[in-house]
């Protein structure tokens, strides 16, 4: 599972304020993308971000809170951290109640800044990695035969393999046998594995076979 690189975007029309942010990131090695409008970052955007993005509550053209508006359809797992001057402080907060993580307040503390920028990029990745996670999860299960796929749902049931096999109308060798193969296209190294993985698919534990 190859997640893209966790990178700060920046943007500010405010060319000055720009690179400050930049240069205090890139002083901690974290990857930085600067924009100037929030058209220039929307075009320049990759098509499943990872990290976070600052942004500038009032810009020329599209503003701060438009671009977190489009961002929930274009990049809902990347963090927003808006920028503030302390007039803009309420438009922050209406920011923070529609997603925004959290807001920073002009002039800036370097440390507060760091500090916010290391969890939104956190929280980033480890959404994005659940979301690939479940797609990989899902796959596995995709590829399950449909007797397979009855057996699955009988043991995240609790059933024994002695009550699936009587359902199923079939030997409990061969319940054995789907058992095992069940397991190893799962990837499953233990029953509990797999239970955690039934619930990631959002499978009920009810004694039910697709029909």
């Amino acid at each position: 599972m190859t997640l893209p690189e966790p990178t700060v975007y920046i943007v500010h029309d405010d060319d000055a304020v720009r690179d400050s942010l930049a240069w205090l990131l890139s002083s901690v090695k974290l990857p930085v993308k600067a924009f100037a409008s929030a058209d220039e970052f929307l075009y320049a955007l990759d098509p499943t971000p990872v990290g976070c993005a600052l942004i500038d509550v009032r810009m020329p053209g599209t503003s701060g809170l438009q671009l977190q508006e489009l961002l929930k359809d274009r990049a809902a797992n990347l963090s927003v951290i808006i920028v503030t001057g302390h007039a803009d402080v309420p438009m922050a907060i209406r920011a923070m109640k529609a997603g925004a993580v959290d807001f920073v307040e002009k002039p800036f503390n370097d440390q507060q800044v760091l500090e916010l920028v290391s969890k939104a990029m956190e929280k980033s990745t480890r959404a994005v990695r659940m979301i690939a996670q479940s797609n990989e999860i899902r796959g596995r299960y995709a590829a399950l035969t449909p007797r397979e796929n009855e057996v699955f749902r009988g043991l995240i049931a609790g059933l024994p393999n002695k009550s699936i096999a009587a359902d199923l109308g079939l030997s409990q060798k061969t319940i054995e046998i789907h058992r095992a193969k069940v397991m190893k296209k799962m990837r499953a190294k233990s029953f509990a594995e797999l239970i955690a993985m039934a619930t990631n698919l959002g499978l009920t534990k009810e004694r039910t076979y697709p029909s």
